[in-house]
């Protein structure tokens, strides 16, 4: 795929290629931390009895 081009133009392309991979992978991860940012402030337990409790009155 790459044979058409110089050696040195091959070595760039691949350069660049290889650095929006990293930049969408960095990308997607700082996505996901935001998403799930304070996940381990959360009380689960008292969530949970307190939407059982929803259901119930409900």
């Amino acid at each position: 795929m790459l044979e058409q081009f110089s050696p040195d133009l091959q070595f760039i392309i691949v350069i660049v290629i290889l650095a929006v991979l990293f930049l969408a992978v960095f990308l997607n991860n700082k996505k996901n931390k935001k998403k799930h940012y304070g996940r381990k402030n959360r009380n689960f337990r008292r969530n949970f009895y307190d939407k059982k409790q929803n259901k119930k009155e409900d």
